[in-house]
């Protein structure tokens, strides 16, 4: 295979790739991985990887929003994180011995490229720059955790719906309308359906969305914003600054 033409098709494939941190790598890099991605198709609900379990391959989501959730002995979960089109799923691989303390679910269907952690691993080893970047990810998403703490400690439910909504309306491709059940609402928010539903209701009375049998459109994303709190904007903020 002509060299100049592989570079060329590669460099042409990273410029269309919906995920942010693939098409943040260098020409090079992205051709080291590329040949071993594949588009999975995610549906909503679908188990990714269990919790305390190593995982065979890391998830770059396109379309698809992935939820990190934690099961307590009870059964009762909470949401610790969502992962969309700015991230990887499978930091566990990078960082330690490949295990998470989450389970990780498709809260919203849509696509994903699947990469093999040996893959990941190789490249890395010839990559320092891929190290860098997976380095400022990982960053992002502990400043991300951080954020959730402090929101969910100090913030009023109605204020923690409109942020995910709006984390959410970022990462399904500029589309206004998606479906996301109450489960993973009340998941996300760490409250009983009932609470999902006084959130919601709420929002919908002023206008701002629309929710009904698990499909939500947002209606006012200017007024979305302004119903959230703080924590919305300073993540956005944070992850802009780490990835200029």
């Amino acid at each position: 295979m002509d060299t100049r033409a592989h570079r060329s098709r590669s460099a042409a494939s990273r410029a269309r790739q919906p995920n942010q941190l693939l098409r943040a790598l260098s020409a090079a890099d992205y051709s080291l991985i590329v040949p071993h991605l594949q588009r999975v198709a995610l549906g909503a609900g679908e188990k990714i990887s269990e919790a305390k379990t190593r995982t065979r391959h890391v998830f770059f989501p396109e379309t698809a929003v992935l939820s990190l959730i934690i099961v307590m002995a009870d059964g009762a979960a909470v949401e610790a994180a969502t992962v969309g089109n700015e991230g990887v799923v499978g930091l566990a691989a990078f960082l330690g011995d490949g295990a998470m303390t989450t389970q990780c679910l498709t809260q919203i269907a849509g696509d994903a490229q699947r990469l093999p952690v040996v893959t990941l691993l190789s490249t890395l080893a010839a990559s320092p720059a891929l190290g860098v970047l997976l380095r400022r990810y990982t960053q992002a998403f502990i400043n991300q955790l951080a954020q959730s703490v402090a929101c969910n400690r100090l913030h009023t439910i109605d204020q923690r719906c409109a942020r995910w909504l709006l984390m959410t309306h970022d990462r399904v491709g500029g589309g206004d309308s998606f479906d996301l059940t109450q489960e993973f609402l009340s998941y996300m928010l760490g409250v009983r359906r009932e609470g999902v539903s006084g959130a919601s209701r709420a929002l919908q009375h002023l206008g701002i969305i629309s929710y009904r049998r698990g499909h939500i459109s947002v209606l006012d994303r200017p007024a979305l914003e302004r119903a959230s709190c703080e924590c919305y904007s300073d993540t956005r903020a944070d992850y802009a600054r780490l990835f200029r």
